[in-house]
């Protein structure tokens, strides 16, 4: 019998923690509404979460003030900024400096989801972040990590 009870405690623990992720994603997801935009998905997206999935960027980008560049450029700052003139020290693609714009949250998710995509020829090898919401935190993890303003 006790191994019984032990299996059934062990079922519930297990369901319990399948049910459980760290970053409530599903949840977050319901709240943005059915089909949300990526207006809506920023509602909803959260900064230190971002900061985790930014895991997947660090092994070529750095994001703190005055880090070297790696593979990609640090990325300090960039929201805001001018697309391809982030770093005075990094070797950009003429695509990625020749495309124009600036690191807004439509440009960068468009850039997160697909970086080759959003602008062909760039040099970044990255295939890029299907999720909408896991692209939503990591650009409210950037924008945390902007500038002040001076």
């Amino acid at each position: 019998m006790f191994a019984r009870v032990a299996s059934a405690g062990a079922l519930i623990a297990t369901a319990l923690l399948a049910g459980c992720s760290g970053d409530q994603h599903d949840a977050r997801l319901r709240k943005a509404g059915p089909n949300p935009s990526l207006e809506a998905l920023l509602k909803v997206a959260d900064a230190e979460i971002g900061a985790r999935k930014f895991g997947r960027c660090a092994a070529c980008h750095r994001i703190n003030p005055g880090a070297p560049d790696l593979g990609g450029p640090n990325l300090y700052g960039v929201y805001g900024r001018p697309m391809g003139r982030n770093s005075q020290r990094f070797g950009y693609s003429a695509a990625l400096r020749d495309t124009g714009g600036t690191w807004d949250a439509q440009t960068l998710d468009a850039w997160i989801a697909n970086p080759a995509g959003r602008v062909p020829g760039t040099t970044m090898q990255f295939s890029g972040v299907s999720d909408p919401l896991d692209r939503a935190d990591i650009i409210a993890y950037l924008q945390s990590r902007a500038e002040p303003a001076r």
